[in-house]
């Protein structure tokens, strides 16, 4: 008997501003959301597996410059970029990530292309691109990555001193973003699987990697309970290892998905003054989106019901 396939996605997470609320301005990213959804809900629904819809959804989701990741992701402090990305298969544990890149078009299909070689999980900067540039991958130049917006962006971190989180501050506006994108699916196989991508955070320091490449930390996925892409303030994220602590406290608390997700997301990471949400899907098709900020730029779909797509709560 096939599953009902569940797809759900996020943009990233913060102080998302009062300007989102206006209806204009929140727009363009309400229709990219919805768009990139109902493709991968498309695929699903096709007989697609669970790591296929994923990595469309975050491929799609790096070439929209309005999310940090891919085209349009945020500067370091030395106005250069540096990505990051991790895949999971949640039927064999299978994972795959890569760390500090600049020339890697798609850094998911990258972090794909290193699940799939099998020998490492995790390359990072110069090897990680030699790997990409070996298997036919498309390259860039970094200028490929850069938007005026994110310039400006990084400009104002640098004038405040200050690290941020993509939607901190005017997110629409483009004020002082740093976030993530990332997916989650269930497809009609029963199989669960996760993808993350980041640029990571406005004037960041050179080398800095956070919770998204991080099998455990910022990605995970098991199906034997849930699939959890995270976005927020990764150093957190990863001290908590927050995506696979849902799916402990699934297996090993016997929790629900709600009550696993509301406790990491709630509970753990406000205590170390953790910001962000993360999305999931659990074996039985059910959804939680949970964040601790003003807003979380998500959407969701379910078997070939309508897409639903949301920025604050």
């Amino acid at each position: 008997m096939n599953t009902t396939p569940v797809i759900a996605i996020h943009g990233g997470a913060g102080t998302i501003a009062a300007v989102a609320a206006d209806a204009a301005s929140a727009q363009p990213y309400r229709e990219a959301l919805h768009a990139i959804v109902a493709a991968a809900q498309a695929a699903l629904l096709r007989g697609a597996p669970a790591l296929d819809a994923v990595c469309l959804a975050v491929e799609m989701l790096e070439d929209c410059p309005l999310f940090n990741a891919g085209h349009g992701a945020v500067f370091t402090h030395d106005e250069t970029h540096e990505l990051d990305a991790a895949v999971m298969s949640g039927a064999d544990l299978r994972a795959g990530a890569i760390a500090g890149v600049s020339h890697i078009r798609r850094p998911v299909r990258a972090a794909r292309a290193v699940m799939e070689d099998g020998a490492h999980v995790l390359l990072a900067g110069a090897g990680a691109e030699a790997f990409a540039r070996a298997r036919g991958l498309e390259m860039v130049d970094p200028s490929y990555f850069s938007t005026e917006a994110r310039r400006q962006q990084l400009h104002h971190a640098r004038a405040g001193d200050r690290v941020s989180l993509d939607h901190d501050g005017a997110p629409l506006a483009e004020g002082s973003k740093f976030g993530t994108v990332g997916a989650v699916a269930l497809d009609v196989h029963g199989h669960l699987a996760a993808a993350t991508s980041t640029g990571g955070m406005t004037n960041k320091r050179v080398g800095r990697i956070g919770d998204s490449p991080l099998i455990g930390a910022g990605t995970y996925a098991d199906d034997a309970t849930a699939a959890v892409s995270c976005t927020g303030s990764g150093e957190m994220f990863m001290r908590v290892v927050a995506a696979y602590d849902v799916c402990a406290r699934m297996r090993y608390a016997g929790q629900t998905l709600q009550e696993a997700t509301d406790t990491v997301v709630l509970q753990v990471l406000p205590k170390i003054d953790g910001r962000g949400g993360l999305i999931a899907v659990d074996r039985f098709g059910n959804v939680c989106l949970p964040f601790n900020t003003e807003g979380m730029y998500r959407a969701h779909a379910r078997g070939a019901e309508a897409p639903h797509t949301a920025i604050h709560r």
